[in-house]
């Protein structure tokens, strides 16, 4: 066979050899008067295991482009142009033509092993369900009156919410805004989505933080779009590598996670964030402030946005209530100049007509209400029982093997293993022993850090969590 597995591409071998095989069926390669290579054979001519063939022939058999039957060996299937079987479509050429790019492969794993099995689990960026405002949610359903409609509402989102939301962001993130200038949507991750595909096109060049959770969201490569890194050192990144970053590159965005910065936890200094601003006003770059965890520090004291910071209209701010309520109510929002609004808006009606009334009328009375204060009072108090644990077991079961700091705030420790290690193997290591985390490469360009999420569990599975890491970690070492 004419044909050699790209071992570095990002694409499994065996979908490679059925691509391969099934262009080969219809440009003649593969004719149906001749049987295919064996399974044997084939593996080793191309080098790789036999179950990878078996694992290529599956997914031709199914799709009804080959036969295979004992004795005779695999052929074309006879009927492949005929009348007797309908034909079915080449998946395979779809799913690998589509504009809009999967996750990386390691990111799917992670969510499928958090789906599929019973983790102690390290790495989501959810909060636990006891951690949810579950008796207030339930309060609103059984005892207060539906005031929204059934119907589509405001493409912005219902008003009534976005009055609540811009009282909200006033009392407690500082920023002065008006309902006009707000987008209710479907949690932080669209509202990104949006920004991306409506005000930036190909070729277009953006800089995003070094290591960041957007280093490892598709949407900009999907769109074309070239990314730069800040580098994001212990006071957050440094303003000045912006100002080169727009002289090499002209970047036309930033995208900034200041406040307890997801992975690293980092909190961005006051001086930075000014500077930060002053340099966007003399170059005319947005930037795109990503908040969902300035109402978590453990000091209980205030912390101002980029936004609240913002005096001429420079920042879009996204935040939502996915990491401080519940991720189930799929309540974001953008904040931004109103004819920015409108286009994102517009764009958004064309995806899902506008957000579920129901959930924006739950989101609305909890925001009123006097229990979100003391939601947050408690919220923030056991997240932060809940880092003080994941540190005292980092400091038990991997003193001398670990670098951290600690954060301040936020749900995530980010962590350097000191000695080097195959992060892939470790993170096998660790599912087989009941944990996840999350690897470090996934959310940077450095090697030998991992990303620990303290918000998931309770403090006695944060415990054992990081013992059974620290064996996997053994395991990998020896």
């Amino acid at each position: 066979m004419d044909w050699k597995p790209n071992r570095e591409s990002k694409i499994p071998i065996y979908k490679q050899l059925a691509l391969y095989i099934e262009n080969g069926i219809a440009d003649g390669t593969f004719p149906q008067d001749k049987p295919l290579p064996s399974e044997r054979g084939l593996a080793k001519e191309l080098g790789v295991n036999r179950s990878t063939i078996i694992a290529a022939y599956d997914e031709l058999e199914s799709n009804g482009l080959i036969e295979r039957k004992k004795g005779s060996g695999t052929t074309v299937s006879k009927d492949i142009w005929g009348m007797a079987k309908n034909r079915v479509p080449s998946w395979n050429r779809y799913i690998e033509a589509g504009s809009f790019l999967p996750n990386l492969p390691v990111t799917q794993r992670i969510h499928k092993e958090m789906a599929e099995q019973k983790l102690i689990n390290l790495a989501s960026g959810e909060l636990s369900q006891d951690l949810f405002p579950l008796t207030s949610l339930r309060e609103i359903t059984m005892h207060r009156s539906f005031i929204g409609t059934l119907g589509y509402d405001h493409p912005q989102g219902n008003l009534i919410l976005r009055e609540t939301l811009a009282k909200h962001v006033k009392q407690f993130r500082g920023i002065e805004t008006n309902p006009s200038s707000i987008l209710v949507t479907s949690g932080a991750q669209q509202a990104l989505h949006l920004v991306v595909q409506c005000l930036l096109k190909p070729g277009d060049s953006v800089a995003l933080e070094n290591p960041s959770y957007h280093y490892n969201l598709p949407v900009f490569k999907s769109a074309g779009i070239k990314t730069y890194y800040l580098k994001v050192g212990n006071d957050g990144i440094n303003p000045d590598n912006i100002t080169d970053l727009y002289k090499k590159h002209r970047i036309r965005m930033i995208f900034l996670n200041p406040i307890f910065q997801n992975p690293t936890g980092t909190l961005l200094s006051l001086e930075r964030r000014k500077k930060i601003l002053e340099i966007s006003s003399e170059f005319g770059i947005p930037v795109v402030e990503d908040d969902p965890y300035s109402l978590t520090p453990f000091s209980m004291k205030k912390i101002p946005t980029l936004k609240s910071l913002d005096h001429h209209g420079n920042v879009l701010y996204i935040s939502s209530l996915t990491k401080i309520v519940a991720s189930g109510l799929r309540i974001g929002w953008i904040i931004g100049p109103k004819q920015v609004i409108e286009r994102l808006s517009d764009a958004k009606q064309q995806v899902d007509f506008g957000h579920a009334s129901y959930s924006q009328w739950i989101a609305n009375d909890f925001l009123e209400s006097h229990d979100f204060k003391s939601h947050m009072k408690s919220l923030v108090k056991r997240l932060e029982s809940r880092r003080d644990q994941i540190v005292d077991s980092l400091d038990t079961f991997l003193k001398d093997q670990v670098e951290f700091k600690i954060p301040q705030g936020g749900i995530h420790l980010w962590c350097r293993i000191k000695n080097e290690c195959d992060e892939i193997n470790l993170l096998e290591e660790s599912i087989k022993r009941g944990v996840i985390f999350v690897p470090g490469s996934t959310m940077g360009t450095e090697k030998g850090f991992v990303r620990f999420t303290f918000a998931r569990e309770n403090e006695e599975m944060i415990n054992e969590g990081i013992r059974r890491f620290a064996n996997a970690l053994e395991s990998v070492s020896k």
